[in-house]
């Protein structure tokens, strides 16, 4: 096996054959149980990155004051930056290692669904190029991967005789509203954000906002549009990935983009 299968895929691989056998042989229920299980492993890592995206939001208009004030002097801003980063305790690529830690698990993850659960392929012979001696399963043996109405080596999609295309299925929706919550509760309150747009002459913060707007749509429809084609293995784990990190954003920095809404509905008072 190469580097990255033997460290990153195989591990993984065998982390959900334990839970598979633990959790009465349903590879669905084990995809659940051992993504939360990873996530909360992973949580600290989730809260250093969340921690250093606040502060260095939090920093943000003093840092746009400093960047007007030097724009003809390059190297004293960079002077001036640092000296408040240091101040406030913020490490500018705190959050970055984290991230690229927990995006590498992501793909080693989408890795272990490509090599054994997915269409067209022996299951049983391909965990077994990944698995551990005791963990290997029997010449002969059969893998459970029914989880309600799902196979989850397919994709969670349904087909309706008069229509050309499929349809994504229940999972897959929800896998794709999640997605959206959670990048609406991480974005801070737009609402703020436009009218600070609006009071400056440049286009600048009017593109971001337009910006943050675009990605919390676009970045969900390409989970739907691709979603069709993953195994819903892989869409039940993306489920769990974006209803915890849903959870946790909310209880650092509360309900940000989604505030107005949640008002609407009356889950929390007008101020």
């Amino acid at each position: 096996m190469t580097f990255w299968e033997t460290f990153f895929i195989a591990p993984l691989a065998n982390g959900l054959v334990i839970f598979y056998r633990l959790l009465g042989e349903n590879m669905g229920v084990a995809i659940i149980v051992f993504s939360l299980i990873l996530k909360i492993v992973l949580n600290p890592l989730s809260k250093t990155q969340l921690e250093s995206a606040k502060k260095m939001k939090d920093l943000a208009p003093r840092l746009e004051k400093l960047k007007k004030k030097y724009k003809n002097n390059p190297t004293k801003l960079a002077q001036v930056q640092a000296d408040l980063y240091k101040e406030n305790g913020v490490n500018p690529l705190g959050g970055c290692l984290p991230q690229l830690l927990q995006l590498a698990i992501l793909i080693a993850f989408y890795g272990v669904f490509t090599r054994t659960l997915y269409p067209g392929i022996n299951t049983v012979d391909a965990f077994n190029n990944f698995l551990y001696s005791p963990l290997k399963f029997a010449e002969g043996a059969a893998i459970n991967t029914k989880f309600f109405n799902l196979d989850i080596t397919k994709p969670d999609v349904f087909k309706l005789s008069f229509l050309p295309f499929v349809l994504p299925g229940a999972f897959l929706i929800l896998s794709t509203v999640a997605q959206f919550l959670s990048i609406k509760i991480m974005e801070p309150y737009v609402e703020v954000e436009t009218k600070m747009a609006k009071k400056t002459k440049g286009v600048e913060d009017d593109m971001q906002v337009a910006m943050q707007k675009s990605m919390s749509y676009t970045f969900p429809i390409l989970t739907l549009l691709i979603g069709v084609k993953f195994p819903s293995g892989l869409v039940l784990y993306w489920l769990v990935f974006s209803v915890f990190q849903l959870v946790q954003q909310y209880k650092m920095s509360g309900w940000g983009a989604l505030t107005p809404l949640i008002r609407r509905i009356g889950l929390i008072k007008s101020r």
